[in-house]
């Protein structure tokens, strides 16, 4: 897909690889204001209307948005670990598929792969095992981002 002239969504945009993902679609040329960076504050997936409104005239997607803590917020709320991350997903998934946009891309998480993967890390690894105690209800919501992004791609 040529970036040139068209609209991207990258959610998560302002976060730690949001902004490299950014700062390399503007090095390879794409105009500044077809950049949509909507902050998970303003703009909260778990809302099937922020969804269908923040990608109406996008051509491309790039989703990245997350809700993490650190291990101990982990443990304490894995429930809403998962609960946030599966349904961001979905529905954004959702909406982009009502919306006709051309192109989504789903980033994933070293946190999606069993506890014990050889490294370096391989895609195919992905589904050998159950990810690390403390990540599952974050890594399995963003398993399930991979497997609907790659069966509908």
């Amino acid at each position: 897909m040529k970036l040139n002239n068209k609209r991207i969504l990258v959610t998560g945009g302002a976060g730690f690889l949001g902004k490299f993902v950014v700062s390399e679609l503007l090095n390879r040329g794409v105009d500044e204001e077809n950049i949509l960076i909507p902050r998970l504050k303003d703009c909260d997936s778990r809302i099937w209307e922020n969804c269908k409104k923040v990608v109406n005239s996008i051509d491309l997607v790039i989703y990245q948005f997350a809700s993490v803590g650190g291990i101990g917020y982990n443990r304490m709320n894995p429930a809403s670990l998962f609960y946030d991350n599966a349904v961001m997903g979905i529905q954004i998934m959702e909406a982009v598929r009502l919306a006709g946009v051309q192109k989504f891309v789903a980033l994933g998480t070293i946190c999606a792969y069993p506890n014990y993967t050889e490294v370096p890390f391989k895609e195919d690894d992905l589904w050998l095992g159950y990810p690390e105690p403390t990540n599952v209800p974050y890594g399995l919501a963003k398993k399930n981002d991979a497997s609907a992004v790659s069966s509908i791609s």
